[in-house]
């Protein structure tokens, strides 16, 4: 690897927030990537710059670990990344930590949040394993934790995407970080009109309540939802809104197509269990369009409740989605737009890059013999 910085990702697998965070760290520091994983095929060309990631290719490196887990096989090929003397490295991912020992330089970790499966969801994830896969999990998760307190506790800065996630970090690590928001590229989501229809945009997992979302709109038959993302339980959600030609599940979607989307809504609907920060209600504010958010997690630091859209009661039911769809109709989000579009430019992706460069800049000031590298 060069003596550039490095920006180190746990797996390009789908453009997602991280994934941009990443992305915009790289380019704001002219910084290499390197990441555990790489799905090509899943990013359009220009998505890098013509740089794409450097993959340590877990799976090809490990393929007995990576048979049991592929994030066994990320852990085993982070912990033996080639030692790098670097200017600079910032890890955006939560097993990019396990290289922590191997890096001579200053490192940074940007905290999306302490990995769920360890901490407030390690019983829920539990769970969902077999018995036979139970004790081996308790296991590799124990050996995981250990080695991830020790990495952040060894960065010479931890900086937390949202105030929810640094109340994680202080509950969890006893950590102090500060607060850099992720990037939202505003300029990227024009409003385009109004059509008649609603938007969820999430991830379609778990933990993401689309079937909550899905579900409210099967009893709203005047009422229009896209569905545009895939995941775990997309096959459910698609179960759930058979027979209901108000919904169309989509699945994932190009950027472009996505954008106008998100344009012409007439608001998005998004409401994750206690979220970390949450890109796309920022997006959706950016193009003018409020969003039916819930109480929870990141949304309560992005969605003013009255202002640009609706917060809803924590952990909301289908009744609770379909009260807030009949509240925001079309005459009322439309008066919400220039508020939605002066709260996403708080986020937008210069306040990102200016924040974390300076941190970057005082990371490696504090270091003896620490270079500037491409900060500018």
């Amino acid at each position: 690897m060069s003596r550039s910085p490095l920006v180190l990702h746990d797996a390009f697998a789908f453009p997602g927030g991280g994934e941009l965070v990443a992305v915009t760290l790289a380019r704001a520091l002219g910084a290499e990537l390197v990441t555990g994983f790489f799905d090509q095929a899943a990013f359009p060309a220009e998505y890098f710059d013509d740089q794409p990631p450097r993959s340590l290719d877990a799976a090809g490196r490990h393929p007995l670990a990576a048979r049991l887990s592929a994030t066994l096989a990320m852990c085993l090929a982070f912990e033996g990344l080639p030692r790098v003397d670097t200017p600079l490295a910032v890890h955006s991912g939560a097993l990019t930590l396990l290289a922590q020992a191997r890096i001579q330089g200053p490192q940074i970790l940007y905290c999306h949040t302490p990995p769920r499966i360890l901490y407030d969801h390690r019983d829920f994830y539990l769970a969902r394993q077999s018995r036979l896969r139970r004790p081996v999990y308790r296991l590799l998760g124990a050996r995981y934790r250990r080695r991830y307190e020790a990495a952040i506790r060894a960065m010479d800065a931890v900086v937390a995407n949202s105030e929810t996630v640094r109340r994680r970090i202080r509950e969890f690590l006893g950590l102090e970080p500060e607060v850099v928001h992720p990037p939202v590229d505003t300029a990227a989501f024009p409003n385009l009109g109004q059509e008649p229809f609603y938007l969820s945009t999430a991830r379609v997992d778990v933990l993401k309540r689309v079937d909550v979302v899905v579900r409210a709109f099967c009893d709203l038959p005047d009422k229009r939802l896209v569905v545009v993302s895939g995941g775990s339980e997309l096959a459910r959600v698609r179960e759930i809104a058979a027979g209901h030609p108000n919904i169309e599940i989509r699945g994932w979607t190009e950027a472009a197509e996505l954008r106008r989307l998100i344009g012409t809504a007439i608001a998005t609907v998004y409401i994750p269990r206690d979220e970390d920060f949450g890109i796309s209600p920022v997006e959706s504010m950016a193009a003018g369009k409020p969003v039916i958010g819930v109480r929870e997690g990141g949304l309560t630091e992005t969605v003013l409740h009255g202002e640009t859209g609706i917060l809803l009661p924590p952990d909301p039911g289908p009744a609770d989605v379909a009260r807030a769809v009949a509240e925001l109709g079309p005459a009322e989000a439309l008066g919400m737009r220039a508020a939605c579009q002066r709260r996403a430019a708080a986020f937008d992706t210069a306040v990102f890059i200016r924040n974390m460069q300076a941190v970057a800049k005082r990371v490696m000031a504090g270091r003896p013999g620490a270079t500037q590298g491409k900060m500018d």
